[in-house]
């Protein structure tokens, strides 16, 4: 007696189904231990019932079988393409940014003054408050920042100040010591041309017996640059 064949379509007997479903899913976990004691393969099976029972079967772990999986390279690309929902919620994101940045770029023209012609007495009261409170926080910001650049410029002024009195005293040391300098340099000079003179005052006399030359000789070491005339004047009256 042949097996009768059993047509593929959803059973529509529920008591039948679950049956049919325990038995089909016990054969299918028997088939892949089957194939993976006989031809050495990786299995991972996982099934869910119609009333959401998961069933699984793993030859060795689900777990690596599922990592397995996800780093071969056919999968790769997959798992770097986004999901419809991901890519459903990223446009309806995108969406709402773009709204946004509309709304913000018109509340932009409308405080510079720009597209006010569609605004009523209320809004443009608004907008006034909205730039009032604006200009009352540049006033305080600029004022600061006036205060602060004050305070600046007077660190740096006293600063100035301060180098100019260091400067000033260095250089009324120099002058110091420059006339101190210049008064040596004239005092030698005059103790130079002293001797020099007398030197030449010796030098002028012709030989003469002893008194004479005594006397000449004793007015030669006396004379300044006025007396070298009388010093001339005896030496000829005596010849």
């Amino acid at each position: 007696m042949t097996r009768k064949k059993i047509q593929i379509k959803k059973i529509d007997n529920t008591t039948a189904r679950q049956v049919t479903f325990s038995k089909r899913r016990r054969g299918l976990f028997k088939k892949a231990f089957e194939l993976s004691t006989l031809c050495d393969a990786d299995i991972a099976l996982m099934v869910f019932s119609a009333t959401g029972n998961l069933f699984e079967y793993a030859s060795s772990s689900m777990q690596q079988v599922i990592e397995r999986h996800n780093l071969h390279a056919e999968n790769l690309g997959k798992m770097d393409q986004p999901s419809l929902e991901l890519q459903l919620e990223n446009s309806t994101s995108y969406t709402m940014l773009s709204m946004e940045i509309e709304e913000k770029t018109r509340e932009l023209r409308k405080i510079k003054g720009e597209e006010l012609n569609g605004m009523d007495i209320e809004e443009l009261q608004k907008l006034e408050k909205v730039l009032e409170v604006g200009l009352s926080r540049v006033l305080e910001t600029k004022a600061c920042l006036c205060v602060i650049s004050g305070e600046r410029f007077l660190e740096e002024i006293t600063v100035l100040k301060r180098k100019g009195a260091q400067l000033m005293a260095e250089n009324q040391r120099l002058k110091q010591m420059e006339n101190m300098f210049s008064t040596q340099t004239h005092v030698l000079e005059q103790g130079q041309s002293s001797e020099s003179i007398s030197n030449i005052c010796n030098s002028s006399d012709p030989p003469q017996d002893n008194d004479s030359s005594d006397t000449s000789l004793k007015l030669g070491y006396v004379c300044k640059l006025p007396l070298i005339s009388i010093v001339f004047s005896s030496s000829l009256s005596f010849f």
